[in-house]
């Protein structure tokens, strides 16, 4: 393992459709420890050790479970992925090289297999920007992995954008990526806030990343168990799901 690698943690959001007043959803229980328990020990168990979680919505609840595990970066004004990103920068390591970055309200379903596989890929293919692609059946309100006829990312297209045939498409992206911290500095200060929401998101990055002709892998994860977490349902379904992930 590159002893040069960090890793990102996104945990500020409100989590709105959680209706939770004073607990932020990454630190409610999945399987019986707190969601982002299960992120950090995953990181932990890969022997990366700059880890820097973004708090902000119910912060304390968030640093209540980690302590002294990990370092925390607020984001006090939740302006997207993009500018969370941002701030963890500034608390990483400055011998960090490259920074895994995950959410904190879907990464407990990753295994330790599938997240070596990511960062041997980043390394191997020496590439800039590195992210985990899975297929679902039903891909409803994820973004779509568009390629060109060679198999390349073109482009990842959000479902409010997407037209009918691009909704088609199961391949999609849950938000798992390896950045080299070069190209983050370089490149973050051009994603455009969004004219919808006002928030800068990370996914940008993907489309500046090709514009600028610079290197971008994936790893295609294929149907691997994935769920987000973002209601009470779906915590409920986290649940049922979590049993069968491989550890």
């Amino acid at each position: 393992m590159n002893k040069n690698l960090g890793a990102i943690i996104l945990a500020a959001g409100k989590g709105t459709r959680m209706k939770s007043k004073g607990v932020n959803k990454v630190a409610m229980y999945l399987a019986s420890k707190p969601m982002i328990l299960h992120t950090v020990e995953l990181l932990e168990s890969l022997n990366i050790k700059d880890i820097v979680v973004v708090v902000g919505f119910a912060k304390e609840s968030v640093i209540n479970v980690l302590e002294k595990r990990a370092q925390f970066a607020e984001q006090k004004k939740r302006l997207g992925t993009a500018h969370a990103v941002k701030i963890a920068l500034q608390k990483l390591n400055n011998k960090t090289n490259d920074a895994l970055v995950l959410n904190g309200d879907d990464s407990a379903f990753y295994s330790k297999d599938i997240i070596n596989k990511l960062i041997k890929k980043h390394f191997d293919d020496n590439s800039f920007f590195t992210f985990l692609t899975i297929e679902k059946d039903n891909p409803y309100g994820l973004g779509r992995v568009v390629r060109n006829k060679n198999g390349r990312v073109k482009a990842v297209i959000e479902e409010k954008d997407a037209t009918s045939r691009e909704r088609s498409i199961n391949e999609v992206n849950p938000g798992c990526y390896v950045f080299k911290v070069d190209f983050l500095k370089k490149y973050l200060p051009l994603v455009q806030k969004s004219p919808i929401t006002g928030e800068y998101y990370l996914t940008s990055l993907i489309g500046i990343g090709i514009k600028h002709n610079e290197k971008i892998e994936t790893l295609k994860g294929g149907k691997l168990i994935w769920k987000g977490v973002n209601t009470k349902d779906e915590l409920l379904e986290a649940q049922e799901l979590i049993t069968s992930v491989p550890r």
